[in-house]
């Protein structure tokens, strides 16, 4: 019998230091992520982290894994094909809250109405870091930004209500503050097997002055120290709506529903794509598919 190796966080580190900026919350986050996978026991050759743009998008680099940095707001599409290509892989898509919650919306409802099986990551540290300092989609109102300089007026948008509302079947929240609470949240969403999908408060030190560590601190409480319980769906989603002078962290809704690729009729008729291949679909087995469907 082969000896089985165990990976270590050492081993998923990657040769590229990441390049955020010293305090940044996206590190705890991609730590917590290490972590989970390595109690996990996932292998790295079996792993893609796919993101689009920004910050937080760089995600793939940071991790000793396959990775695609694709385009602004198209991680979930991408992510979706390399799933539907090798349902074996495990798939971790990565982003911010502008890349995912503005122009990459329409891919994030319908990954997860499909419930396709796949995390789904928004480090969200409620501004453009990236393109310094602007106000994006979960911006808090009122807040002076170069995009906004006499104030937002646009009310935030709710993530894990959304989640919820879309079909999502594992719903969280993380808070990179939390080290030790964000690796356990984070285990739980990567083992799940469906549509997995955590906002990560991941506070940015050099733009947002208004959500820092200490805002949050004040604020954050852990939803498996109260009797709240994430089955129910509409308990789920009258919890989502809490966010202010108490915001609460851990799982809001988990579910068990099949998954998209489980479902699709091609993968269970001819198996995964890169099992099989090059190889084409026969005369005769187009013959009978015809047949079934008359």
């Amino acid at each position: 019998m082969a000896e089985r190796i165990e990976l270590t966080v050492k081993d998923w580190n990657s040769p590229t230091k990441a390049t955020w900026c010293p305090g940044c919350g996206d590190h705890g986050v991609l730590s917590a992520t290490k972590r989970a996978i390595v109690e996990l026991g996932w292998k790295r050759e079996d792993t893609v982290v796919v993101s689009g743009i920004g910050c937080s998008s760089n995600f793939p680099h940071f991790i000793n894994a396959y990775g695609v940095h694709s385009l602004h707001g198209r991680a979930n599409p991408v992510a979706q094909g390399i799933k539907m290509t090798n349902p074996d892989l495990n798939v971790i898509v990565s982003g911010g809250d502008g890349d995912g919650l503005a122009i990459g919306t329409g891919g994030f409802i319908h990954a997860a109405r499909r419930n396709m099986n796949l995390t789904y990551i928004v480090m969200d540290n409620q501004v453009y870091g990236l393109t310094v300092n602007q106000t994006s989609p979960t911006s808090s109102l009122g807040r002076l930004t170069t995009s906004t300089p006499f104030g937002n007026i646009e009310p935030p948008m709710n993530p894990i209500a959304l989640a919820i509302t879309a079909g999502a079947t594992f719903v969280a929240r993380t808070y990179s503050g939390d080290s030790k609470h964000a690796r356990k949240v984070m285990k739980q969403a990567l083992d799940h097997d469906g549509f997995a999908f955590v906002d990560a408060l991941s506070p940015c030190v050099t733009f947002n002055r208004f959500n820092t560590n200490d805002w949050f601190k004040e604020r954050v409480y852990r939803l498996e120290d109260t009797d709240f319980t994430p089955e129910n769906y509409l308990k789920s989603y009258e919890q989502s709506l809490e966010f202010g002078d108490k915001i609460p962290i851990g799982v809001f809704y988990k579910t068990d529903q099949p998954t998209y690729e489980s479902q699709d009729y091609t993968i269970k008729k001819f198996g995964s794509p890169v099992k099989r291949g090059a190889q084409r679909v026969t005369q005769e087995a187009l013959d009978a598919i015809f047949e079934e469907v008359k």
